[in-house]
């Protein structure tokens, strides 16, 4: 089976234990991805009953990165919701569980308890407070870290849809103060919060203080964006293809109904 990016990140936290920088690279991983959650039976409405197992850790469930993992590990088809990692963590949180990641099936076999799950799902939510600030002078971006390029680059290519794009500039306020901002263009209405808290996990999970980048926002008819174009660096957010949208939501798919342990 092909390597998944949690196998990869799994892979090089193991390789280095000591590496606090590639420890958060792994749970920023985790916190995107798409997991499969085993299920005791089918999900009514938005109610999920996940199957608890107690491996002497503590109560936990398990879920897999994976669907064919998941029915590997069973044996069989079996019931499961399909949830981003952000949803699993804060939802096993509220109810003090611990998860099993891929057990026996991946290299990427790992178990995180109860407090781990209530540290990840606490992280995950952590947002920037928002400032406001005259802009004086745009410049061309200087002295951010390398890992913090990345971690932007692969946190951005998940949010497809969200912005036409971002540009990474530098900034000189009216009092003389430098700084760094990640300016979003074009971004769907709506989209503000999700965007702001992707930047947040970027530099969380790379080790970086929060205070270290600023996030705006601007049409793509404002002046502004021009100077963008001109020094920063820029970020091309995917674009969803035109697909007819399901009749009914999965579990866990609509925002403004997460779904509910039973």
């Amino acid at each position: 089976m092909t390597k998944t990016a949690l196998d990869t990140a799994h892979a090089a936290m193991a390789e280095a234990p000591a590496d606090d920088k590639l420890r958060l690279r792994f749970f920023e991983r985790l916190g995107d991805a798409e997991l499969f959650l085993l299920l005791e039976g089918e999900a009514v409405a938005d109610q999920i009953s996940p199957q608890v197992f107690d491996p002497g850790t503590g109560a936990m469930v398990l879920v897999f990165d994976r669907e064919e993992r998941l029915t590997q590990f069973v044996g069989a088809a079996a019931p499961y919701a399909a949830l981003s990692g952000r949803v699993v963590a804060e939802l096993l949180a509220s109810e003090g569980l611990g998860l099993g990641l891929n057990l026996d099936v991946a290299p990427s076999s790992f178990l995180l308890d109860a407090d781990g799950v209530a540290w990840l799902a606490q992280t995950l939510r952590n947002a920037p407070d928002a400032v406001e600030a005259r802009l004086a002078e745009l410049v061309a971006p200087a002295g951010l870290p390398d890992d913090l390029i990345r971690a932007l680059d692969t946190k951005l290519a998940t949010a497809t849809g969200l912005a036409q794009m971002a540009y990474l500039a530098g900034t000189i306020d009216s009092t003389g103060a430098r700084g760094h901002m990640l300016a979003f263009v074009g971004a769907t209405p709506e989209a503000d919060g999700a965007l702001t808290q992707a930047v947040a996990e970027a530099l969380t999970f790379s080790g970086i203080e929060a205070g270290a980048l600023d996030v705006a926002f601007f049409d793509a008819r404002d002046p502004i964006a021009e100077r963008l174009a001109r020094v920063g660096l820029r970020f091309d957010l995917p674009q969803p293809a035109l697909v007819a949208a399901p009749r009914v939501p999965a579990p866990g798919m609509d925002p403004e109904r997460p779904p509910k342990l039973r």
